[in-house]
C-alpha cells in the first residue's frame, strides 16, 4: 500500500497529527517523522533538515503522498520539486511559497523574549529554532512551483492571514492544484480542526490514491 507522510511544522511535534490520523481512512499506512529526530544530531539548518528528510523518504518504497504544514509544507514542496518521480500527491497546509521578511523579523523578536521552557512543546529548542529560522529567511519558490505536476491540495485556515496570500499563489501557479479554505480555523489546522482536516484529506486521497 502507498504510504502517506505527514510532516509537522517548527512550532509543534509529530504528535500534533495524532487526532487527524485517527480519522484517516488509511491510517495504518501513515508515517509521521519527528523532524528533530531525523536530523540525527546534525545542526538544525534548513539544508540539513531537507537532506535528512530526503534520506527518510528514500527508505520508503514506491511513490509517496506528502502532506506538510508550515515548515513541513516547505519540506514537502521542495522534495516534490527535487524528486517528482517519488511523489504521487502533495498537500500543503498553511505553507508559504516564500518567507515574508516582515513576519520573519517579528517572529524572531517574539522568540527572543520567550524563555527556553516555552520551546519544550516545539519541534526544536530555542537555539535550534533560531538557527533553523535564519537558514530559511531567503527561501523563495516563486519561480519553481510551476514545475509541480502531481495532484496538489492547498489548504489554509481562513484566519491564517499570514499564509492566505501564499495559498492563492500556490493554487494559481501549480497546474493540478485546488485550494480549500477551512472556516473558523487559524494556522495550526491539524490541532484546531483535526476532524475536518481528515475529511478533506480522505476525500482528496479517495480521488488520487
Amino acid at each position: 500500500m502507498e504510504k502517506t507522510i505527514l510532516i509537522h511544522g517548527s512550532g509543534h511535534k509529530a504528535a500534533s497529527w495524532r487526532e487527524t490520523i485517527s480519522y484517516l481512512d488509511h491510517r495504518e499506512d501513515v508515517l509521521c517523522p519527528e523532524l528533530s529526530v531525523i536530523l540525527d544530531g546534525h545542526e538544525a539548518s534548513y539544508p540539513n533538515l531537507l537532506s535528512a528528510f530526503e534520506a527518510y523518504c528514500a527508505q520508503v518504497s514506491g511513490p509517496v503522498h506528502l502532506c506538510g504544514i508550515s515548515l513541513g509544507g516547505i519540506l514537502a514542496l521542495e522534495y516534490a520539486l527535487n524528486h517528482p518521480e517519488n511523489v504521487k500527491t502533495l498537500v500543503l497546509i498553511g505553507t508559504p511559497h516564500k518567507v515574508p521578511k516582515g513576519a520573519f523579523a517579528f517572529q524572531n523578536m517574539v522568540f527572543r523574549l520567550l524563555p527556553k521552557s516555552m520551546f519544550a512543546s516545539m519541534a526544536f529548542d530555542k537555539k535550534d529554532t533560531f538557527a533553523l529560522g535564519n537558514s530559511l529567511k531567503n527561501l523563495d519558490f516563486s519561480g519553481r512551483v510551476g514545475e509541480i505536476r502531481c495532484p496538489t491540495l492547498i489548504l489554509c485556515g481562513e484566519k491564517d492571514s499570514a499564509n492566505l496570500k501564499s495559498a492563492h499563489f500556490l493554487a494559481q501557479h501549480i497546474q493540478q492544484a485546488e485550494l480549500q479554505e477551512l472556516d473558523h480555523t487559524g494556522h495550526v489546522v491539524n490541532e484546531e480542526n483535526p476532524k475536518i482536516l481528515a475529511e478533506r484529506l480522505n476525500e482528496f486521497y479517495r480521488r488520487n490514491f
